[in-house]
């Protein structure tokens, strides 16, 4: 029954003499506009609910930094107090990541119970800076205690030279198939002026120097650019070819300068070149350790860190913030010399 004709039949039955009026109260059902706005409401909802798990997880990192890597149980006699300490190098080496392993060698230098250290390596490189930071904390480390090296899959460019930091004395063992060397540096660098100008696309910047614009990809490189830049590259380049030398009693200057050519080297090929002192796994390397020691039954650790929300979200545990467009294209035109076993650099994974 329509709305008009309840109202109606209430009407005539309100007209006799009387009679008490009767009330009509008349349910319709809710329309567009009302399903609209409860739909605003639940999303609302949900975006404040992923804004306060967004700021609780950047409350619990903002505190978590400031502790203390935690340690975690490995292998060995869970009574010792004497301990050994396993330090992971893996993945491209750069921020955050590079905080967090600084932050496990200091651990490990500052526990006057941790005797010795193992550097476990699988890494293809990464950022010249950071390689050299994690390397500078671990020759600082490896003054006090001994530290061993085990390379995994990879250990190239800036993977090897974090593995320098071990020191002269350290011994480096590789896996039957690892990949290392691949000693040089990179800048990442593309060139599309030709592909610009057929789109009539021109790069017109203001500029105060005449390099200031030098690794721009909508300009061709100039001689003069190249000269400068090789100067640049040159020193980072001599930086590893003294790393190398002065930690690898078994090279000399030049001999290290003949393995310099960027090319990958098996562990075979490593061990006869002297990259590496013995081809075996991380327990070989443990046992090692142990010897040189003198603890046959130590607790071995390792260390973990907290793992953010975005690392759960982004399944990575070197999830950074998730940057704008813009932001990205912004990094990706930096410079960035890299100890990097690639052809080309990622910004940040």
């Amino acid at each position: 029954m329509s709305v008009e004709a309840v109202v109606g039949a209430a009407q005539s039955r309100n007209g006799g003499p009387g009679e008490r009026p009767l009330h009509v109260i008349v349910h319709t059902a809710p329309g567009r506009g009302s399903r609209f706005w409860w739909g605003l409401v639940i999303l609302a909802l949900i975006a404040s609910i992923g804004v306060n798990v967004w700021m609780y997880d950047r409350q619990r990192q903002y505190f978590s930094d400031t502790q203390p890597p935690s340690e975690r149980f490995h292998s060995g006699d869970q009574f010792s107090r004497d301990k050994l300490a396993i330090i992971h190098v893996t993945g491209t080496i750069m921020p955050p990541f590079t905080h967090r392993v600084l932050e496990d060698i200091k651990r490990a230098k500052e526990d006057d119970y941790v005797k010795g250290v193992l550097l476990t390596v699988d890494s293809p490189g990464g950022l010249v800076t950071d390689s050299h930071q994690i390397f500078h904390r671990l020759r600082e480390l490896s003054v006090l205690k001994p530290v061993y090296v085990s390379m995994g899959s990879m250990a190239a460019s800036g993977g090897y030279y974090v593995s320098m930091g071990a020191g002269p004395e350290t011994m480096i063992f590789a896996e039957p198939t690892t990949w290392t060397g691949s000693i040089g540096v990179i800048i990442p660098h593309y060139e599309v002026a030709e592909l610009a100008e057929k789109l009539g696309i021109e790069a017109a910047p203001l500029k105060t120097g005449e390099f200031k614009d030098a690794l721009s990809p909508f300009r061709k490189m100039t001689d003069r650019d190249r000269e400068v830049w090789h100067a640049i590259l040159d020193q980072s380049f001599q930086q590893f070819i003294d790393v190398i030398d002065t930690n690898r009693p078994r090279l000399d200057r030049s001999q290290v300068q003949e393995l310099a050519t960027g090319q990958i080297y098996t562990a075979q090929d490593a061990l006869r070149n002297g990259l590496i002192d013995a081809i075996g796994y991380e327990d070989d390397a443990l046992d090692a350790l142990r010897k040189k020691t003198g603890l046959s039954k130590a607790l071995v650790i390792t260390y973990s860190h907290p793992t953010s929300v975005l690392d759960i979200v982004l399944g990575s545990a070197k999830a950074k913030e998730p940057a704008s467009p813009w932001q990205s294209l912004l990094d990706a035109s930096v410079p960035r010399a890299m100890y990097l076993c690639s052809w080309n650099a990622p910004n940040a994974e």
